[in-house]
């Protein structure tokens, strides 16, 4: 496997890590964990930035990626892409405002700002796998590339 083929998978890896410690961090603060809580969300956001450093470097060493292909499956690919890039734009924001909330002490913000951030962030979190799936795994076998 080179390079530009082990990128994308490692990059759907950290997306899917960081899901994973998404739903941990959630589940511990509905159980009143708190200190669980603030370990797996720091997991997730350190998964979540490793990422996007790694998405950044392989998007400026080889560009975009265009989906081989037409018919359901590319409508399909594009739909669940455009909805995953105009939220990865959003979350960015989101993520570090309600970090800096929680990190700072500033519970009550901190709630308020999460319950909007939280689900857009394992939306794009798990559609980073999907698409990554869907362009290197799915569309290759449909299309033969």
């Amino acid at each position: 496997m080179t390079w530009q083929e082990l990128h994308p998978a490692i990059n759907a890896g950290l997306n899917a890590v960081a899901a994973g410690w998404l739903i941990v961090g959630w589940r511990a603060i509905r159980r009143g964990e708190v200190d669980q809580h603030r370990r797996a969300m720091l997991v997730a956001l350190s998964a979540s930035g490793v990422f996007l450093i790694s998405y950044v470097i392989r998007f400026l060493s080889s560009g975009t990626h265009r989906y081989p292909g037409e018919g359901w499956d590319r409508t399909a690919y594009l739909v669940v892409l455009a909805s995953h890039t105009v939220l990865a734009m959003v979350v960015l924001p989101l993520v570090l405002v309600t970090a800096w909330r929680a990190l700072t002490g500033r519970f009550e913000a901190h709630r308020r700002i999460a319950r909007l951030t939280w689900p857009v962030w394992i939306y794009v979190s798990t559609t980073g796998v999907v698409v990554y799936l869907m362009l290197y795994q799915l569309a290759p076998r449909l299309h033969g590339r």
